[in-house]
């Protein structure tokens, strides 16, 4: 079954993971859209451009024959909602983003551009997926398009439910070693020595962004959430594809109902 997918990013038009997704789902016979931020817009969150215009060149000679294509020089989130509203003819059937690359696990979601393309697509009212493959070097994408591939094939027959989004991260190993699929929950991880403080040929004091992984920490359970369930920041470890169901409210129930037996006063 043929479907009408939109792909976005947020490593840019040129990144080798978009095109190979893009490629790969074209060539299993589907209508492919792209819209990419015109560079690369890594960590950017779900931000939004609104005090300048956003602009959209048509891309040629990239991507296969068939796969319509825009550089956007917006976020990743306006790449998504520019397309559904402006260069689209028609809604998608299936937003997907990525593939990333490098990993979105655990807490790293909330700054991800990636997700939050992806992110923008639930808000719409679609049915969307987030790609990434866990590492920053490794560069044999197709794995990683070619379970997509399958999985698109998959949704055709039986689609998400509404409000949910799938957020996926593949191992970079070889096919053979793929231990299997993982429904996992989101995991936290914890940073160190986040800035490195440095000094510019002037004299000026600057801050560079960096960051080590210290640990990944094990998160909170959830309200209703099945206590068996692996975690992602863990079981990717084991060569494990990991899909984690996200969603965008983000009230806390538990809290709900601990904030009512509170007594608040005004003024």
């Amino acid at each position: 079954m043929t479907m009408k997918l939109l792909i976005s990013n947020d490593d840019g038009i040129s990144a080798l993971g978009v095109r190979t997704l893009a490629n790969t789902l074209a060539e299993a016979g589907h209508d492919v859209s792209v819209v990419c931020p015109d560079r690369e817009r890594s960590a950017t969150g779900h931000g939004l451009t609104l005090h300048q215009p956003i602009r959209a060149e048509i891309v040629e000679s990239i991507f296969h024959p068939t796969v319509k294509a825009w550089a956007c020089d917006g976020t990743p989130a306006d790449c998504v909602k520019l397309a559904i509203w402006a260069l689209l003819e028609s809604p998608p059937d299936l937003v997907l983003s990525g593939i990333n690359q490098g990993a979105n696990l655990g807490t790293e979601i909330l700054y991800s551009g990636t997700v939050s393309a992806a992110m923008e697509g639930l808000i719409e009212g679609i049915s969307s997926v987030a790609l990434s493959l866990a590492s920053f070097t490794h560069k044999d994408f197709q794995p990683a398009a070619n379970f997509a591939k399958n999985l698109v094939a998959q949704l055709a027959q039986k689609p998400l439910p509404e409000r949910m989004l799938l957020n996926i991260n593949i191992p970079a190993v070889m096919p053979s070693e793929i231990a299997g699929v993982a429904i996992a929950r989101q995991g936290a991880r914890h940073y160190i020595d986040v800035f490195d403080k440095r000094v510019d040929p002037r004299g000026k004091t600057y801050y560079w962004l960096t960051g080590e992984l210290q640990e990944d920490v094990e998160p909170s359970i959830g309200e209703n959430l099945p206590q068996n369930l692996p975690i992602d920041v863990h079981i990717i470890r084991k060569n494990y594809i990991t899909i984690t169901p996200l969603q965008y409210n983000l009230t806390y129930a538990t809290g709900l109902h601990q904030l009512s037996e509170w007594e608040f006063k005004f003024p």
